[in-house]
């Protein structure tokens, strides 16, 4: 079976291909070779592929061994691209453990705690907008935009600016996929992303020089005027986390979400089960829609030195290593029954987040209380709510996005406002 991770088609159909080939890799070549594809088809360079949970963990751990600082994607970009894009996931130490302890100003329990209570309202407001139909596209208008109203009101972003955020994140992580960006010749790509990264970039920057005189009480102020000695975040630095937020951070919610529901809808019993009794099972339900989901497909990191060792491999300085996440989530050596959805598992040892190391996932909290949120407030209101038909999945080896999900359920009739759940 030969299998080629870069050929976009493997991730625009069925899942049972996609789990086939890993399983495949992983039982017969754990660290196969892979040659990066261009925009135009034609291959060059390369990576080495870690399919293994084991082998993901440990080069986590090992930062010094395996740095961030030329990029988390496979294809390189230059050096003011990178950090513009990734802010701290491309960062090594000491500047990443700098600005990941200004950022978590934001990420504090009492925080995401805030955000749970909003987050139902806001859900319940997306709801109202669709309950009287009795369908939808729940991507586009429930999965997708739950988690960006949060994020966007947390920053103290403009309602009106939602939209074009919307379409601008879908431009940057979803740039292979013809949808998002129709042009894809070379200069189509190029230009397309030379204006949306910018445009997002100077909307927050605008807005930061405002707080900086005017401040108030949310995210951005909290970033870049927080501290009283001086130590925040510059106006660049907060553009570029935004962008890393509002797109890793909206894309990945938003995915586990949309294929939480398809996992439901395709398997009833657990959806019975978790129904039946939220609250016992809200924790591991969460904890395996984002196992089963794992919305970040793979991160990459780059070897510092010649000899670093991983397992029996040796490696060059300057090799590229790319954790698979998606297949480490399905390791049979460390997953019992790994392809099952089942909420009621006693271990889920995922890594959907990122494994151990410095650059775990500092919006988790944040992720699992937006999706438990998220199914409360449909199981509540919306109970019989399932997919129907096929998952329109992103053209992308990035994100495990799906783009569109036709869903269906008994239209209910609006009574007034409908109180949000406490306790969520």
């Amino acid at each position: 079976m030969v299998v080629d991770l870069e050929d976009l088609s493997l991730w625009t159909g069925p899942r049972a291909a996609v789990d086939e080939a890993f399983a495949h890799l992983r039982a017969h070549e754990p660290r196969p070779f892979m040659q990066e594809m261009s925009t135009d088809g034609s291959r060059f360079g390369g990576y080495w592929a870690l399919t293994k949970h084991a082998d993901v963990v440990d080069v986590s751990r090992r930062a010094a061994d395996f740095s961030n600082a030329k990029g988390c994607n496979v294809m390189d970009m230059p050096p003011d691209l990178t950090e513009y894009f990734g802010s701290i996931i491309a960062m090594d130490d000491p500047r990443h453990a700098r600005i990941r302890s200004i950022v978590a100003r934001g990420f504090t329990p009492r925080s995401v705690g805030e955000v749970g209570e909003q987050a139902a309202i806001l859900a319940n407001e997306l709801i109202d907008d669709i309950a009287e139909r009795g369908s939808c596209d729940f991507v586009t208008e429930f999965s997708a935009l739950l988690p960006l109203r949060i994020i966007i009101d947390m920053m103290g972003i403009p309602r009106s600016e939602e939209r074009f955020i919307f379409e601008a994140t879908n431009r940057l992580l979803g740039s292979t996929d013809p949808e998002y960006i129709p042009d894809r010749s070379r200069k189509g790509l190029r230009t397309a992303l030379a204006q949306t990264g910018p445009a997002l970039g100077n909307l927050v920057k605008e807005l930061a020089e405002d707080r900086i005189a005017n401040p108030r009480q949310d995210l951005i102020t909290k970033l870049i005027a927080g501290d009283a000695n001086g130590d925040n975040l510059s106006p660049q630095e907060l553009a570029s986390f935004f962008i890393l937020l509002v797109g890793a951070g909206n894309e990945t919610t938003r995915n586990a979400i949309s294929h939480g529901l398809l996992a439901l809808t395709n398997n009833p019993g657990q959806r019975r089960l978790w129904q039946n009794d939220f609250d016992k099972y809200a924790f591991a339900a969460v904890e395996e829609i984002v196992r089963f989901a794992s919305p970040v497909l793979h991160m990459r990191r780059t070897v510092t030195a010649d000899g670093v060792r991983l397992g029996d491999q040796i490696f060059d300085e300057g090799d590229k290593v790319v954790m698979w996440y998606y297949s480490a989530n399905r390791d049979e050596a460390v997953i019992e029954s790994p392809h099952a959805f089942d909420i009621s598992r006693a271990s889920n040892d995922h890594i959907a987040f990122g494994a151990p190391g410095p650059h775990f996932c500092l919006g988790a909290h944040l992720a699992r209380r937006e999706i438990s949120v998220a199914f409360r407030e449909l199981f509540r209101r919306l109970p019989d709510i399932h997919a129907v038909g096929e998952p329109e999945f992103l053209r992308a080896n990035f994100i495990n996005g799906i783009k569109h999900l036709q869903c269906e359920f008994t239209p209910t009739r609006l009574a007034g406002k409908h109180p949000s759940t406490t306790g969520a």
